[in-house]
């Protein structure tokens, strides 16, 4: 359980917001958000696992709640996000994801690594591949 919560937490932090990308321009991606599912290896985590995880992201900054806290910085090139872990387990980690938004929700996948982008929305045969789905509170 405490695995999942880090990875969770870890994840969660990564897919966040800021100004670079049009959705966040337009505040699209600012507000509350929950995961509706969660995906390492193509396993997907059970509800229990996340149910009482949030994510505020407002502008460039991201604050997500489980079992504690962890905040940062996001930054936004196109469809990529570069997630810095300022506050919390993940204060110096720097992450790396793609996301989309759309239909009121926001995918993210990020790469726990954080040394290269996710090619695809896909985490079969990747066990360093984290996707969350999320839908606005």
């Amino acid at each position: 359980m405490r695995s999942i919560t880090f990875i969770s937490l870890l994840i969660l932090g990564l897919g966040c917001t800021s100004t670079k990308n049009a959705a966040t321009n337009s505040g699209q991606l600012n507000g509350t958000w929950v995961p509706i599912k969660e995906e390492i290896g193509k396993v997907s985590l059970p509800p229990g696992a996340f149910q009482r995880q949030q994510l505020i992201i407002n502008d460039s900054l991201y604050t997500f709640s489980a079992e504690s806290v962890d905040k940062g910085v996001v930054k936004y090139n196109g469809n990529k996000m570069d997630i810095y872990g300022k506050y919390g387990v993940n204060a110096g980690k720097h992450f790396t994801a793609i996301y989309k938004y759309g239909n009121e929700q926001l995918t993210v996948c990020y790469n726990l690594l954080g040394d290269s982008y996710p090619e695809a929305f896909e985490t079969r045969g990747r066990p360093t591949i984290f996707l969350c789905l999320f839908k606005k509170k």
